[in-house]
């Protein structure tokens, strides 16, 4: 499906191609490819806190807000590129690594189901790194063998590290992988897909904090229990820290350490930061920005703090999804 647009140089039409995202969380791949100059359909999302987040950036967006097992892909939800950030919890190391017996795995084959029905041009999938080598690599071979024996389309699978993909001073490495449809035999042979290339990266951490966002709550006082812990061990401005229940670690590469769905979970692994007025957590909005969100993108005042990190650290980093959405579109135009 085109949304048609006014006629451009020439005379020729100008039309946006159209994305259906599943999983959709917050809206980061939404944000990315709609960067890239897509159009986005309709977006699926069962949390009901993420969808919150979702409507408030993306009020013009058909969010289906249910069990995707109980939507029926019709021809209303007709899209060129369907994405899809099922979960991972059955692939990460921190889970339970039950693959495709976990529930949770099953949801891949929800992401195939709507791919057989809509038939888009291509599609992304985007997942944790250790999907790569989850039960020796067997997981990744059953989704290989849907994707291309079953479905017809090629399997372009690679793993990039935003702070050396996306200009964003975060190590975070995710798997990505994309597929055009009837390319299935000559798979990356036969696309003229090209994975993306580093890139220097020229922000840093400083780039990322905003002393704008931060509420009192966000120090640690001197009443906290741990905070003779924090006092001797974060001496550095220019490095990020992270509590580990007993000790402190420095992250001496100058990056933030990846973000984690459970931060707001007892808060312990919320990164943390020495400024002038003192040692903090990074803010909401700071965990948005390492992830390299808009300045423009709101965030929901009325969610608790602890939603608002775990919605953040579902997420991905735009910058990397943006370029991988603008070599698709390139691909699919040419």
């Amino acid at each position: 499906m085109h949304l048609q647009l006014p006629l451009g140089k020439n005379g020729v039409k100008l039309s946006k191609l159209t994305v259906g995202s599943m999983f959709s969380g917050i809206g980061g791949i939404c944000s990315a490819f709609k960067q890239a100059g897509f159009d986005i359909s309709w977006a699926n999302e069962i949390d009901d806190k993420a969808c919150k987040t979702y409507k408030l950036n993306f009020p013009n967006t058909n969010l289906i807000e249910q069990d995707v097992h109980k939507i029926e892909p019709d021809d209303n939800l007709e899209v060129d590129i369907i994405t899809s950030g099922f979960p991972c919890q059955a692939f990460s190391v921190a889970g339970y690594r039950k693959g495709f017996d976990d529930d949770r795995g099953n949801l891949f084959f929800e992401t195939a189901r709507f791919i057989d029905k809509l038939k888009p041009k291509s599609y992304l999938l985007e997942n944790v790194k250790n999907l790569k080598g989850h039960d020796k690599g067997n997981t990744l071979k059953v989704i290989q063998k849907t994707l291309e024996e079953d479905l017809g389309y090629s399997f372009i699978p690679f793993i990039l590290n935003s702070k050396d993909y996306g200009n964003i001073p975060q190590t975070r490495e995710r798997i990505y992988i994309v597929g055009f449809r009837n390319e299935a035999k000559g798979g990356e042979k036969t696309s003229n897909f090209k994975i993306p290339e580093p890139i220097k990266r020229e922000l840093n951490i400083q780039d990322m904090i905003d002393e704008n966002s931060v509420e009192d709550k966000h120090y640690y006082k001197q009443n906290s229990k741990i905070y003779p812990l924090l006092l001797e061990s974060v001496k550095s401005r220019n490095s990020i820290y992270q509590y580990r229940r007993v000790y402190v670690r420095e992250n001496k590469s100058n990056v933030c350490p990846t973000l984690t769905a459970n931060m707001g979970t007892g808060g312990h692994n919320v990164p943390i930061i020495k400024t002038d007025k003192g040692i903090r957590k990074l803010t909401p909005r700071e965990c948005f920005n390492f992830q390299g969100f808009p300045k423009n993108f709101n965030i929901p005042l009325d969610l608790a703090q602890s939603h608002l990190y775990k919605q953040v650290g579902n997420s991905v980093v735009i910058p990397v999804v943006k370029r991988i959405a603008t070599e698709i579109k390139r691909v699919i135009n040419n």
